[in-house]
C-alpha cells in the first residue's frame, strides 16, 4: 500500500510541477528565491514581507493564512512530503528542528536549507530579520521588527504603572488530561510577563510540562487561558475537588485566544501581548488618565470610488485607548438619507463610517458602551457625530473589499468587510449569545435615488446575496460546523445609502436594481472573505476539515481499534493519502453528501457506502468484504463517519482480520 500511495503522490505532484528540478540553475524571481516553508511562523513572515509570490509550498497548518490561497500543500507540519517539496523546485527551504528528513533529502541538491528555531520573543524577531535578508526584504523586515518592539514597549510602559501587588498570576493551559503547561523557559511564559502577568515557576523546562495538583493549588492562578476553543469553564478539570479552589476557576476568569497568536513567537507577538494585557488589566487600561499616547489619527489612505455623490473616501488609522483603530469614512457632497441595521433610518447624513477596533479594545469599548465609544471614534476622526452613520467591526479596514455592478445608467458599489473565523452561525439552528465580532458589514452606494421602500427592500436583497455567498463557499457554522453551513455571523450589519440618480422604488430580486445589489454584495462578500480569512472555493481539503473540527490525529487516537491507534506512521499515511487529488476529492464529495443527508435531501447513502468499501480496498491493496468500525464515538455525522472510516480501514495493518 505504501508504495502505491507513494507512486500516486509522485505522479500527481510531478505532473503539475513547472520549472527545472531542485538545485538546477534558474532565473531569479523578482519576488525573491522560490521558497518552501514548513513552519507556519516562517510562512506568515514571508507573506508579511511581501515575498508571497515566491512561496511555492507550505504545510496545511499554514493554509488558514489569507495569502495561502493557491499555494501547494506539501503535507502536515510533522510529516511533510519530500517528493512534493522537490516538485515545487525550491531554491530555499525553511524548516524547523523537528523536520529531520529535510537535510538528508536535499543534501547536495543546491537547495539552501534554513532552519528556523523560535524559542523566545527575541528568536522570533531575529527570524523576521533573517528571513528578510534571505528573500531580499531587509527594509520591510526592519520596519516590522521596529513596529513589534514599539508595541511591546507601549505595553511595558502601561503595565509598569501597575503596582506589584496588583499584578495577576496567569497560567497558559495547553491540555487538561493530563494538565500540561509551558515550561519555565517557554516563550509563552515570556509573553505572559511581557503582558504584565506573573507566570508560574515550576523548575521545569521545555515547550510543555506536566503540572501537578499541588503545583496548581500552590500557584493559585487568577487568570487561565487556552487557545482555539479547546479550553472553557465547563472543562471537567475545573469541577474536580482539589482543582476547583483556585481563584481563576472560582471567578470564572478562563479566557480563550486564537492558537496562531498564542502558539507562535514572531510576527504577531505584540498583537497577542497587547490583547492579553488588555484583558488582564481592562479597568486600568480604560482610565483616561493612564493613556500613554495621544488619541489622534496617525495616517490616512484614500479609497478610490467612482460614485458621483461621494466627495471623498478614506481609511484613517488612529490610536484610541492607546491601541490601533482603522475607520472607513465615506463623505457625501450633500446630506443623504440612509437606512442602517444598527442605527435605523437616518436623515441628513453626510458621512458613513465602518470602524475597526483591534482586539485589545473589544472589552474596553464594550464596557464603555456603544454611544460613548461611537462619539469617541468620531471625535478622534474629526467627524461630526450628528451627521455621521457608523458601523463597528472586528475586521481590519486594511481588508476592505470594494465591488461594483453596472447596467446602463444604473450602478451599485458595495464596500464590504467580512470575517467568519470567530462567530459564523446558521440561523434557526445555532443558539444566540454575545460573541467577539467577526462581522460582515456592507455599505451600499447606489447610483440611483432609492425610495424609502426601495431602501428597506434592499436589506433583504443584500442579506440573501450575503448568505448565498457563504453557502456557495461552504462556510461552516462556528457552533455546529460538522452539521451546518453558516448563513451569517450573527453580528452582521448593512447601511443602504439613498443615493442620487434615476428614481428607484423596487430593489427586489426581480428588479434590475435588485440584481445589481445582489451581484455587488455577493462578489464583495466573497472577495472580502478571501482577503481577510483566505476562504476561497479552492481551499484545501485540510482547511475544510479544520473548519468542521475534524482532526486526523484525533480520529486515530479515538479509534476503538489498537491496530489504528498504535500503527507507526498512521498520521503521516493519512496526510499523504489526502495529498492525492483522488482521495481529497473523495472526502470533498463526502462533505457535500453529508450536508444533503443531514437536511433530508438524500435518504439512502448505500451507494456511497459501496464507494467507501472500494476506496478502502484501493488503499489497502486487498479485498475487503466488510469495513470494520474504526471511528470512535458518534461525533461525526454518519456520511462523514463512513468516509473517514474507509480511510482508516485502508491504512490499518493488512494482517488484521486475515486468517
Amino acid at each position: 500500500m505504501k508504495n502505491m500511495i507513494r507512486s500516486l503522490i509522485i505522479a500527481a505532484v510531478f505532473a503539475a510541477a513547472v520549472g527545472p528540478a531542485a538545485g538546477a540553475a534558474r532565473p531569479a524571481s523578482p519576488a525573491g528565491p522560490a521558497s518552501v516553508s514548513l513552519l507556519p511562523a516562517a510562512t506568515e513572515i514571508l507573506f508579511a514581507l511581501g515575498a508571497g509570490d515566491a512561496v511555492k509550498g507550505i504545510t496545511y497548518h499554514s493554509a488558514d493564512l489569507p495569502d495561502a490561497t493557491g499555494k501547494t500543500i506539501v503535507g502536515g507540519f510533522f510529516y511533510p512530503s519530500m517528493e512534493r517539496i522537490a516538485a515545487a523546485s525550491p531554491e530555499v527551504i525553511f524548516y524547523a528542528p523537528v523536520h529531520r528528513r529535510v537535510e538528508p533529502a536535499f543534501a547536495g541538491t543546491g537547495v539552501r536549507l534554513v532552519q528556523i528555531d523560535i524559542g523566545s520573543i527575541e528568536d522570533g524577531l531575529f527570524a523576521i530579520d533573517r528571513i528578510g535578508e534571505i528573500v531580499d526584504r531587509r527594509k520591510e523586515a526592519g520596519i516590522i521588527v521596529e513596529g513589534i518592539r514599539s508595541e511591546l514597549a507601549l505595553i511595558r510602559e502601561k503595565t509598569d504603572r501597575i503596582p506589584a501587588s496588583s499584578r495577576l498570576r496567569v497560567l497558559r493551559v495547553m491540555s487538561t488530561d493530563p494538565l500540561m503547561v509551558p515550561g519555565d523557559d517557554s516563550f509563552q511564559n515570556e509573553m505572559i510577563r511581557a503582558a504584565g502577568g506573573i507566570p508560574p515557576v515550576l523548575g521545569k523546562t521545555g515547550p510543555a510540562v506536566e503540572m501537578t495538583q499541588k503545583e496548581w493549588v500552590g500557584f493559585d492562578p487568577q487568570v487561565i487561558y487556552g487557545c482555539g476553543g479547546h479550553l472553557s469553564a465547563s472543562d471537567p478539570l475545573f469541577s474536580k475537588p482539589g482543582w476547583n479552589t483556585v481563584a481563576a476557576v472560582k471567578q470564572g476568569r478562563i479566557l480563550d485566544f486564537p492558537c496562531n497568536m498564542t502558539c507562535r513567537a514572531g510576527l504577531r507577538t505584540a498583537d497577542f501581548v497587547s490583547w492579553l494585557s488588555a484583558r488582564l488589566y481592562k479597568d486600568e487600561f480604560s482610565r483616561a488618565d493612564r493613556l500613554v499616547r495621544e488619541e489622534t489619527v496617525v495616517d490616512s489612505r484614500v479609497v478610490p470610488l467612482d460614485v458621483g455623490y461621494v466627495q471623498a473616501a478614506r481609511v484613517d488609522r488612529s490610536r484610541i485607548w492607546d491601541f490601533v483603530n482603522r475607520t472607513l469614512l465615506v463623505a457625501f457632497t450633500e446630506p443623504m438619507a440612509v437606512l442602517s441595521t444598527l442605527e435605523g433610518p437616518r436623515r441628513g447624513v453626510r458621512v458613513v463610517c465602518n470602524h475597526y477596533a483591534s482586539p485589545p479594545l473589544w472589552e474596553i469599548a464594550y464596557s464603555d458602551g456603544l454611544e460613548p465609544f461611537r462619539r469617541r471614534v468620531l471625535s478622534v476622526t474629526n467627524t461630526q457625530a450628528e451627521t455621521a452613520s457608523l458601523l463597528f467591526t472586528g475586521v481590519d479596514m486594511a481588508h476592505l473589499a470594494t465591488t461594483k455592478a453596472e447596467f446602463r445608467d444604473l450602478a451599485v458599489t458595495a464596500l464590504v468587510t467580512a470575517g467568519v473565523a470567530g462567530n459564523a452561525m446558521r440561523m434557526a439552528k445555532d443558539p444566540g449569545g454575545f460573541y467577539e465580532p467577526g462581522t460582515i458589514n456592507i455599505v451600499l452606494l447606489p447610483a440611483a435615488r432609492l425610495s424609502s421602500r426601495a431602501m428597506s427592500r434592499a436589506l433583504i436583497t443584500a442579506t440573501e446575496a450575503k448568505s448565498a455567498a457563504l453557502l456557495d463557499l461552504d462556510v461552516r457554522s462556528t457552533y455546529s460546523g460538522r452539521h451546518h453551513r453558516a448563513t451569517g455571523t450573527g453580528t452582521d450589519n448593512i447601511v443602504v445609502v439613498e443615493g442620487r440618480g434615476p428614481a428607484i422604488d423596487n430593489t427586489g430580486g426581480h428588479s434590475k436594481m435588485g440584481e445589481l445589489i445582489a451581484r455587488a454584495v455577493y462578489d464583495g462578500v466573497r472577495k472580502a472573505l478571501a482577503i481577510h480569512n483566505g476562504v476561497t472555493a479552492s481551499r484545501s481539503v485540510f482547511r475544510r476539515m479544520d473548519e468542521r473540527g475534524i482532526s486526523l490525529f484525533a480520529l486515530l487516537q479515538q479509534s476503538p481499534c489498537e491496530c489504528v491507534q498504535n500503527k507507526p506512521g498512521a498520521l503521516a499515511e493519512l496526510e499523504q493519502i489526502l495529498l492525492v487529488p483522488r482521495y481529497a476529492g473523495f472526502i470533498e464529495a463526502a462533505f457535500a453528501l453529508s450536508d444533503a443527508y443531514e437536511q433530508g435531501l438524500v435518504q439512502d447513502p448505500d451507494t456511497f457506502a459501496a464507494h467507501c468499501r472500494q476506496i478502502a480496498q484501493e488503499l489497502s491493496g486487498r479485498d475487503i468484504d466488510r469495513l470494520e468500525d474504526l471511528i470512535g464515538g458518534d461525533s461525526l455525522p454518519p456520511v462523514l463517519a463512513m468516509a473517514f472510516n474507509a480511510l482508516l480501514n485502508g491504512i490499518q495493518d493488512e494482517t488484521v482480520g486475515q486468517p
